[in-house]
């Protein structure tokens, strides 16, 4: 039999112990430090301060109280106060948004040796383009709510969708993060997508253009790439992946601003787990592409495209 007694001596901290631990932080801590000199690494040890990931996601939270209005309100929002209400949340956001921009495009400057370009102004400038825009963008979301909701028979309500489909948050974001990037803010967009995606599982970079009533039903493991183009009236699911062809080591520099992923035109349903890669690959009009479905070249209008049935085996 096993003795299970209890021994409160063994349990007590051995202090000689842990003093011999201690002793050698301070020698790990001036490792670390002699780390951040060290031009192989990655440090931003400056006086000057760059974006902030955590008031970038704050950012994103303020958006969603703008972009739907008394769903995401930290306040009752009603006739009596919306005008209070509305013009308070637009000045706060105004100025942290500004702030951010300021500090990317700064930010900017130094890393790539850029003459001063005014920052200040040019953070004002973009900081008012992008809200000037925001009245377009619920819109645009509006429609993108109401495709959702007309394509998806387990949705109870538009109210429900707006609440909780991650699909809608990740293109909520991306409609926004994508103004900011048509106007070369560095910095905040991808910020802002890559928070959407750890949040949602949903990765569509910035730079891709999307167009109206846009839907992504369920939405894991999607992935949307930079130069893709997107029509009206698209529908995807779940780990679909508009990607680029396999590029060499240094495509990091050699690709950048070129066509790598594909164009989906108007009307087309992509289902689940379907792959479809290339500049060069465009989806016709009204096409349907069936899951698990790999492509790599272009497919007609009015087109259906389908994995012949697999052969099942069944062993008892």
């Amino acid at each position: 039999m096993n003795d299970t007694r209890f021994e409160p001596d063994k349990c007590k901290t051995d202090k000689t112990s842990v003093k011999r631990f201690k002793e050698r932080l301070p020698e790990i801590t001036e490792a670390i430090i002699a780390s951040c000199s060290d031009p192989a690494c990655f440090n931003h040890i400056d006086y000057e301060p760059i974006p902030s990931r955590d008031n970038v996601i704050r950012i994103i939270n303020r958006f969603m109280e703008l972009l739907f209005p008394g769903f995401f309100s930290r306040k009752n929002l009603d006739p009596t106060n919306l005008r209070y209400s509305i013009g308070d949340s637009v000045l706060a956001l105004y100025n942290r948004v500004a702030e951010q921009v300021k500090l990317g495009i700064r930010h900017d400057c130094f890393r790539y040796g850029i003459p001063c370009s005014d920052c200040e102004k040019r953070a004002h400038d973009a900081t008012l383009l992008l809200f000037s825009k925001i009245p377009e963008i619920k819109r645009i979301l509006a429609d993108d709510v109401r495709a959702m909701y007309e394509g998806d028979p387990a949705a109870r309500g538009h109210d429900e969708i707006i609440f909780s489909y991650p699909g809608l948050f990740a293109i909520s974001v991306y409609r926004v993060a994508h103004e900011l990037f048509l106007i070369n803010v560095p910095l905040l967009p991808r910020i802002m997508t890559e928070y959407a995606h750890s949040e949602t599982g949903i990765d569509i970079h910035p730079g891709a253009t999307i167009g109206k009533r846009f839907a992504i039903d369920h939405g894991t493991g999607v992935v949307i790439g930079e130069t893709t183009v997107i029509g009206d009236n698209v529908r995807i699911y779940q780990g679909v992946t508009l990607g680029a062809l396999s590029l060499p080591p240094d495509a990091g520099e050699r690709y950048k601003g070129v066509r790598r992923h594909p164009t989906i035109e108007d009307n087309v349903i992509i289902y689940s787990g379907a792959t479809i890669l290339g500049g060069d690959t465009v989806i016709g009009k009204n096409a349907v592409i069936g899951g698990n479905v790999w492509l790599t070249e272009s497919v007609p209008e009015n087109t259906k495209v389908f994995l012949e049935q697999p052969k099942l085996v069944f062993k008892s």
